[in-house]
């Protein structure tokens, strides 16, 4: 079975994610000065993270299947997956009372959905 493994398509999974990681920055930051200089209160803060999580990790995908030649699915989710275990690494190290929960689950899922979503749409838009 080919995975379409080559060096362009494991580069692009790379930058794919740190542009997914990038746009997480900048929305966070601009979310945390409309809090800081506003009177908006955190109560919207779980929907900001699932929007910014979905529209990064497509992002991820897409750029991960541009670069495979085929399976953009799985390189979308792969891409995904790997935003979202690295998030989770920073917030175990960050936050010393991290615990896994049903949030944490439905992070997951939609970053491995998004993920994939932008992996289908990235390797059909190549063509």
């Amino acid at each position: 079975m080919d995975l379409g493994i080559n060096s362009n398509s494991l580069k692009h999974l790379g930058i794919g994610v740190c542009m997914a990681f990038a746009i997480t920055c900048m929305a966070f930051l601009a979310y945390a000065m409309l809090i800081t200089y506003t009177n908006m209160s955190e109560r919207s803060l779980p929907m900001v993270v699932a929007i910014t999580t979905l529209l990064s990790v497509m992002v991820a995908g897409f750029d991960a299947a541009k670069g495979a030649t085929s399976r953009g699915l799985l390189w979308g989710m792969g891409a995904g997956l790997i935003y979202v275990l690295i998030m989770a690494i920073i917030m175990i190290i960050m936050l010393p009372d991290f615990s896994v929960d049903s949030r944490t689950f439905t992070v997951i899922l939609i970053g491995i959905a998004g993920g994939g979503l932008g992996g289908i749409l990235g390797i059909n838009l190549k063509k």
